[in-house]
Order: C-alpha cells, then sequence, then structure tokens
C-alpha cells in the first residue's frame, strides 16, 4: 500500500546536511520516458523569482496556453507550490500524481529523494500536458533540482549575498552557481552588482547561449509593428498605470518587464491588460488598507522594499539564523516608526536575544508583536515565508 502524498511528505525531513545531487538526475532519467516534454522556462536568482515566474505563467495563460508554475516555498499550505491555468493544484490531483510517480521510481528511490526534489518531479508529472512549464529554482541554480531538464529559456533573476554557506562566498561564486544553470538563451534582469554580468557573459560565451540583458533589444525578437498588445509592442506607460492601481513596488515593475521580455523571446502572445486580474501574494501585498506583507528576507530585498514603504511604518520581523538580518534592519531603519518581533516556529530562527540585540544596535524601538494592528498605523510584515506564515496565523487568516 503506498502512503498517501500528505503522509509521505511529512515523513521527509525539510533540510539535510549533505545532499547528492547526482540522485535526482537518476530518478529524472527513470521518470522521463514515462512523461510527456514539456517547453519550459527556468528562473534563478537570489530575489524576484516567484513573483516573475507567476507574472509570466499568468499573462501566458490567459493568453490561451496550458500553463503550470511551480515555485517554493509556500507560505500556508504545499499546494501553493504548483500552480496549474490560474489556480492552486488541488489535493486529489497532487495525489494521483503522487501515485503515478511512486509506481515509477519504486519505493527505494522515491524514499531516497529529498523533499524538494521529490517534488520538483512531482511537478513535472502535474504538468506533463501543459503547453509551458514555469520552474523556478529552490537553492543555487547549477545543483538544482530544477536544473535537471533542458530549458528553452533560463531568465537569471537579481543576485545578492545571500545562502553564503552553500553558494559561495562573494558575488562572484554566488552568481557562477546560479548563472552556470543557462543552457541555450538567457535573460538577464537588472543587476544590483557589475560583476553579475561579468559573469553571466562569461558563462554565455563559454555556454554557446544566447544572453539577452532586460530593457535591451534581443536580436531574435520580430517585434509587431502595428502597435498592437503583444509581442514587441510598446508597454511602459501601460504597465506604470497598472502597476499603480495595484500599488506595487518599484521591483515588481522591473520583474513584470523581465516576463513580459521573456513572452517576447518566446514569442507567445499576450495581453497587458491580464496583469490586472494577477495576484502576488505575499510581494509587497496590500492584505489590509495599511497592512503590506512580504516574503522577502535579505539586504537586497529591503533595498527594494524600503523605497516603497509609507514613512512611520510598524515592522513586524523575525528572520532565519542564516540571514544577514543586522544589515536589513539598518537598510530599512529610516522608514520604521517601530519593531514588533514575532516569533516563528522553524529549527533556524535566529534566537529571540540575537534579533533583539540587532535592533538594539540598530537604534530601533521594538515589543513583541500581540495581534494587535491599529487603524492609524501602517505595517510592513518582512523577514520570511515563516514571518508571513505565523502572521497569517496569528490574524487566523486561512485563506
Amino acid at each position: 500500500m503506498v502512503m498517501t502524498f500528505i503522509d509521505f511528505l511529512n515523513q521527509k525531513p525539510l533540510y539535510y546536511k549533505e545532499i547528492d545531487h547526482r540522485r535526482v538526475y537518476l530518478a529524472y532519467g527513470r521518470l522521463k520516458p514515462h512523461i510527456r516534454k514539456t517547453r519550459t522556462v527556468h528562473l534563478a536568482g537570489t530575489n524576484g523569482k516567484g513573483s516573475t515566474g507567476r507574472l509570466l505563467a499568468h499573462l501566458a495563460y490567459r493568453g490561451g496556453l496550458n500553463t503550470g508554475h511551480y515555485t517554493s516555498p509556500h507560505i500556508i499550505k504545499f499546494n501553493e507550490r504548483i500552480w496549474l491555468n490560474g489556480s492552486e493544484v488541488c489535493d486529489e490531483v497532487l495525489e494521483e500524481a503522487h501515485q503515478r510517480l511512486f509506481s515509477i521510481l519504486g519505493k527505494e528511490m522515491s524514499d531516497a529523494l529529498t523533499y524538494f526534489e521529490y517534488t520538483t518531479l512531482l511537478a513535472f508529472v502535474v504538468f506533463e500536458t501543459c503547453d509551458l512549464m514555469v520552474l523556478e529554482a529552490g537553492l543555487g541554480g547549477e545543483f538544482d533540482a530544477t536544473n535537471v531538464c533542458d530549458k528553452e529559456l533560463s531568465i537569471i533573476t537579481p543576485i545578492g549575498l545571500d545562502h553564503q554557506a552553500f553558494l559561495g562566498e562573494s558575488i562572484e561564486e554566488i552568481a557562477a552557481t546560479k548563472i552556470n544553470s543557462i543552457q541555450d538563451k538567457v535573460l538577464l534582469a537588472p543587476q544590483s552588482y557589475d560583476e553579475v554580468v561579468e559573469v553571466a557573459e562569461r558563462i554565455a560565451e563559454e555556454k554557446g547561449a544566447e544572453l539577452c540583458r532586460s530593457g535591451y533589444p534581443c536580436p531574435d525578437i520580430n517585434a509587431d509593428n502595428d502597435g498592437s498588445v503583444g509581442v514587441g509592442a510598446p508597454r511602459p506607460t501601460e504597465l506604470e498605470k497598472i502597476a499603480w492601481d495595484k500599488g506595487w513596488a518599484d521591483y515588481l515593475i522591473d520583474n513584470a518587464m523581465v516576463a513580459l521580455q521573456a513572452l517576447d523571446i518566446l514569442d507567445i502572445r499576450y495581453d497587458i491588460d491580464d496583469l490586472k486580474s494577477v495576484e502576488l501574494f505575499g510581494r509587497f501585498y496590500p492584505l489590509a488598507s495599511n497592512i503590506r506583507i512580504d516574503v522577502g528576507h535579505n539586504p537586497l530585498a529591503a533595498q527594494a522594499i524600503v523605497k516603497a514603504m509609507e514613512p512611520e511604518t510598524v515592522l513586524i520581523y523575525n528572520s532565519l539564523d542564516d540571514k544577514d538580518y543586522e544589515s536589513v534592519l539598518r537598510i530599512l531603519k529610516p522608514k520604521v516608526k517601530r519593531a514588533e518581533i514575532i516569533r516563528i516556529d522553524s529549527q533556524r530562527a535566529t534566537t529571540l536575544e540575537l534579533i533583539e540585540k540587532a535592533l538594539d544596535d540598530a537604534g530601533l524601538e521594538y515589543g513583541y508583536f500581540d495581534g494587535r494592528i491599529n487603524d492609524d498605523e501602517h505595517y510592513l510584515v518582512f523577514g520570511s515565508f515563516y514571518v508571513v506564515e505565523a502572521f497569517l496565523r496569528k490574524l487566523k487568516i486561512k485563506n
């Protein structure tokens, strides 16, 4: 009797001290003959993967393509990770895909795969009838489980210092690990570090890949000249109006521009007005008129967020222990009225004493979040997926 998907997933550890990167390739080799090959876009980078991927997938789906988007981690429920044609996948589809995947791989291989490796292959099964599959790398790029399949286009979102214990201490090392995942064609999003552009140019030349930088024309795009909305059409004013109406921060506008350019490269037609119906939950998302939630957790994310924050914002915050929370707090400080520490349920959480010390060092007034929200104050919930999850649970928001 095969264990149910949820039970099978729950008995897998989320974190591993050592990972055999060959294992997922062996598993994919066993799975590949049993599933249909799907046109694939792969996203790697430090920030912006989730929103850029969702914007791209949403426009492709609204344009008529059967589209899947694989993202991670989730906030409340695993189903958030596998988005299919406008909705999170249902439990029944997940269970059916699990039963099929488990039978193809066998018990020994299924048990050996990590949580992320198994669920990545599960997404391939769910998406096999799709016209387009949008895959978001989990950690890194070159050795990430999502890198096992061929991709038509790689998108490299903004890269910064994060996960140094796994990816390297310098921006060049981190960029190389992520950009080494590219194949024939790559779109490079706007970058904060010139070193990332240099690494991308070098690796693209070594691999013989076509490199396109966001905001620059790509030589293989056949732009329409009739002014219609779609491939090659003019967009900045239209996009800025939509972004203003939706209350997007500038970084989301940049991510939308990358998504639009990716669709141009892929020659996928779309209507920019379909951005009006996209929901980017957890990405500077207006949960209420005075509450924004954002799953960002590193200095690069803080630099993007602080530009959009209201002055005198109450920061509801916590951090995982491998994040540079001291830098994050210093970056956000000019817009912060006070901080309220929220307790999070993670074995990777920083101790409360260290968070308090970082707040003291940053010169920020702070207390602990007790679930109360004042109507006359602005709030930003920031720090990680765990922070947003804890906040939603505290306010008893389940959907």
